[in-house]
């Protein structure tokens, strides 16, 4: 059955800074809406695969997006209460809205380019990016944390075991990494937890570009939800 939601009219936090720019994406959305037509997506969820198609032009994430029953949910709580966002790369970092983010007192951390990080991965024969979130887990980041993984499936398979192994406990793992080597495993290994929730793409596809537009979708949910309790 379809579901569609407001594409965040009358936010003034998370929208385009201009109206002209506030149209487009209004304009955007409804062409994705029409064109995507009947879903299976509820309207908590839909909103987010829509910016991510909006963002990439890819009609495929209608279907290959998945959430945990608790995903969203637990998303809008963890950036109410200001969470810390961890990114494998420093792309999702700069990608994100700074104004958007302040707003509600969330910082972003990555780690990838670190020499301690660099150094030990080397000396372990691992990854910057396995390094980087045992690093992020050494500053107990992680708890509490939105997780956000557009490039690395190691920076994934690394959070899955963190969390089986060592109780590691985020608020959200937005799991979207993009590869042909263990990409597609990464993620299928994250669907399978029951108590963490995850946003996840299927398959090969990804980016940081996804990760990304699904947060902006997730702060864009919450400034609506912030203004409606108001």
């Amino acid at each position: 059955m379809s579901s569609s939601m407001s594409s965040g009219m009358g936010n003034t936090v998370t929208e385009q800074l201009t109206q002209v720019g506030q149209q487009i994406e209004h304009d955007s959305f409804a062409i994705v809406d029409k064109e995507t037509g009947v879903h299976d997506y509820p309207v908590s969820q839909w909103p987010i695969v829509r910016r991510m198609i909006h963002a990439t032009a890819d009609f495929e994430f209608n279907g290959l997006t998945r959430f945990h029953p608790d995903a969203v949910e637990a998303g809008l709580n963890a950036i109410a209460n200001g969470a810390n966002i961890i990114a494998d790369v420093e792309m999702i970092c700069v990608g994100l809205s700074r104004p958007r983010l302040s707003h509600f007192g969330v910082t972003t951390h990555h780690f990838i380019a670190d020499e301690d990080v660099i150094a030990q991965a080397k000396a372990e024969n691992t990854t910057r990016a396995v390094q980087s979130m045992r690093k992020a887990h050494r500053l107990d980041l992680l708890n509490g944390g939105i997780l956000a993984v557009g490039n690395a499936p190691t920076a994934l398979i690394e959070i899955d075991r963190l969390v089986r192994e060592k109780n590691v406990k985020p608020a959200l793992i937005v799991g979207m990494p993009v590869g042909f080597v263990s990409a597609e495993e990464s993620k299928d290994t994250v669907s399978e937890l029951v108590d963490t929730p995850w946003i996840i793409t299927q398959g090969r596809k990804g980016g940081s570009t996804l990760v990304v537009s699904a947060i902006h979708a997730l702060l864009a949910l919450a400034e609506a939800q912030q203004k409606a309790i108001q």
